[in-house]
């Protein structure tokens, strides 16, 4: 036992420097291998040796890098990394993912363009530029050097074309949006808030607002004649509201608050729909800033048709339907169309209703309503209209909340007098339905073959027994029981012998 209590701190250490040492030469070989600026008439393609991430361009102080980056095994995607941590802080929005094989190729020539001879352009900065340069604060920018001029002109930079990631001293303005990396959830500014977006069920437009920050105008107020709001994360740990350069309206601070951090800080749209904050503290990202903290407040944190109930656990608003991963329904019978079009067949017009006590809605500050008198007319407000996919009712104050998208994430509570009615697409719900009867079935009928087993296994082995012990008897025409078909021979005999004196 001291042999390996002595040895385990001993693999650990070697690990640890290992992994400081791995990190160490892999920022080394980034640094020392990969140009600081492209210049016309560079060129590279994808390195099919590598799994990963492939460097083309770093900052000067190596914590950043230009790279193709792999995704789903054969495809690439252009993006700055956080080299120490492998996260991606930028991604460029191509029109499709490129191959990670010839002909694909990054080249500079005025513009920074992604393309392949066969598939045409990917992706491109539509510029006349001298040079490509990253900065140390992870801004990629294309520059036009003029002779006399000490600093370049910026032609183009990734800090105005932002994905799902802010970082320190960016400016976040009315004409960006951050996109969660799976494309359902966005952050958006306001005459005076910034907000977090569900993807519009048409495709266009913001989409539905879930969470809002309003400015508190505490040392400034929103003038209408000032122009844009915007957003800038800041070094002191919190997100700063500016309308100008000088005061901010409102800020939104994180748990570090005017507290020295070792690292850089960055914020990003997640793919649950949250916005958090992280600082760098050299071996990891720290989570600093949550603007949802409750799991049941994101807008769908147990898929369509689940119901979240606080502290616990997910399940489905059809108590036939079992719970699974991802949702209570299949994704195709989400489709935002109305429940009266045209160009639907029979069966997708068709629908069940679904009514449930107990559910509120997460954001219910953020969504109008009309005053009714009963559930009763809420629904039927629901069930005549085509574009309605459910209605959720307070009792107490009349409020009915009428939803005309598909149905996501409910709240469970205790409160029987908040009810809610939704439409589901015919067949929504029988295939988990199948799936877990199927399961229930092939359990109990495997039950049933253990149980013959053990019953078959107990016999055969009475049996054997019996057999190798002998009958023990039977019963002959007149009734009287014999012994033992081993001892039959015997008597037999005996017999045959008693005639014979």
């Amino acid at each position: 036992m001291d042999l390996v209590n002595s040895i385990t701190p001993l693999k650990l250490t070697q690990f640890f420097i290992i992994s400081i040492f791995f990190s160490i030469f892999f920022q080394i070989k980034v640094e020392s291998e990969t140009p600081n600026q492209f210049f016309k008439g560079f060129k590279v393609s994808p390195d099919p040796q590598i799994s990963n991430f492939q460097p083309l361009l770093t900052d000067s102080t190596g914590n950043y890098s230009l790279s193709f980056l792999r995704v789903e095994e054969n495809q690439l995607s252009l993006a700055i990394i956080h080299v120490k941590s492998f996260e991606s802080i930028w991604v460029a929005n191509l029109t499709r993912l490129a191959k990670w094989a010839y002909p694909t190729e990054l080249y500079f020539n005025g513009s920074l363009v992604l393309s392949d001879s066969r598939s045409g352009v990917f992706w491109s900065t539509h510029t006349d530029g001298d040079r490509v340069w990253l900065s140390n604060t992870s801004n990629l920018q294309v520059q036009k050097v003029d002779n006399g001029v000490t600093s370049p002109s910026v032609l183009w930079q990734s800090f105005d074309f932002p994905s799902n990631t802010l970082v320190e001293n960016q400016n976040f303005t009315s004409a960006m949006t951050l996109v969660s990396s799976n494309g359902l959830y966005s952050m958006r500014l306001g005459f005076d808030f910034f907000g977090l977006y569900f993807k519009g069920e048409s495709g266009s437009g913001p989409g539905r607002i879930y969470w809002r920050h309003k400015a508190l105008e505490a040392k400034a107020d929103v003038m209408e004649d000032q122009g844009h709001i915007y957003v800038v994360l800041k070094s002191n740990g919190f997100l700063g509201m500016y309308q100008n350069e000088s005061v901010p309206v409102d800020i939104e601070s994180f748990n570090s608050f005017q507290q020295p951090v070792s690292g850089v800080r960055r914020v990003r749209v997640e793919p649950d729909g949250n916005l958090k904050g992280y600082f760098w503290d050299g071996s990891s990202w720290v989570l600093d800033y949550q603007a949802i903290k409750e799991t049941c407040e994101l807008p769908s944190p147990c898929g369509a048709y689940g119901l979240c109930h606080p502290g616990k656990s997910c399940s489905c608003l059809d108590n036939n339907t079992d719970y699974s991963i991802g949702g209570c329904v299949p994704p195709n019978t989400q489709e935002p169309r109305d429940f009266c079009e045209a160009s639907y067949d029979l069966d997708h017009k068709k629908y069940k209703g679904l009514s449930r006590n107990g559910v509120e809605l997460p954001n219910t500050e953020l969504m109008d309503y009309q005053h009714m008198d009963s559930f009763q007319e809420c629904q039927s407000a629901c069930e005549g209209n085509c574009t309605c996919w459910g209605v959720v009712y307070t009792n107490t104050s009349g409020f009915c909340y009428i939803l005309n998208y598909p149905i996501q994430s409910l709240v469970g509570v205790r409160d029987e007098s908040k009810m809610g009615f939704f439409k589901m697409r015919e067949g929504v719900g029988k295939d988990k339905v199948g799936v877990g009867f199927g399961v229930r079935v092939g359990l109990l009928c495997g039950a049933i073959l253990v149980l013959g087993g053990v019953i078959g296994l107990g016999y055969y082995r009475y049996i054997k027994r019996k057999r190798e012990r002998g009958v023990s008897g039977y019963v002959d025409d007149d009734g009287v029981v014999v012994g033992p078909y081993k001892d039959l021979g015997n008597a037999s005999f005996r017999s045959i012998e008693l005639i014979e004196r």
